[in-house]
């Protein structure tokens, strides 16, 4: 099988060290997006979540696989869920750099890299790009809320 990867970035204007929720606070998550139902702790590390897509209720087992708190950047594999149906193997990173476009405001990169079970029956995963690009905005709104 051939990995293949998509990439999409999003502009924010809350600070990056307020943006580390999806890092240390995921148990928030649900109050700032509509999109995540909730987000339970398993085995130590964040990892099982329910959020909702294309208007229904769906659980996703993911794991927290690098931190990197320098960088900014940080990795989940999704383990289990209605997305390893369609692919074999699902990573989702997150980086947080500096926009070019104008001080202080920031950029979430979104890079999710996954392997399709069927070339000519699975599209790419242009829904959950679009899924992980709406709940950054609700993220960006919510802390910019929070000030």
């Amino acid at each position: 099988m051939v990995e293949e990867e998509v990439n999409v970035d999003v502009e924010i204007k809350s600070p990056a060290s307020k943006f580390h929720m999806f890092i240390g606070r995921l148990q928030h998550l649900p109050k700032a997006t509509r999109y995540v139902q909730g987000c339970d702790l398993l085995e130590g590390n964040w990892g099982k979540t329910c959020f909702g897509l294309d208007g229904e209720a769906r659980l996703s087992k993911d794991r927290i696989e690098a931190i990197d708190f320098e960088k900014k950047v940080i990795q989940w594999r999704v383990l289990e869920g209605p997305l390893k149906t369609q692919y074999n193997s699902i990573l989702k990173t997150m980086k947080l750099s500096p926009n070019q476009g104008g001080p202080g405001s920031m950029v979430v990169n979104w890079n999710v890299k996954y392997e399709r079970i069927d070339h000519e029956k699975v599209a790419h995963p242009e829904r959950l790009l679009q899924f992980l690009v709406e709940v950054t905005k609700e993220v960006d709104g919510y802390l910019l809320s929070e000030e």
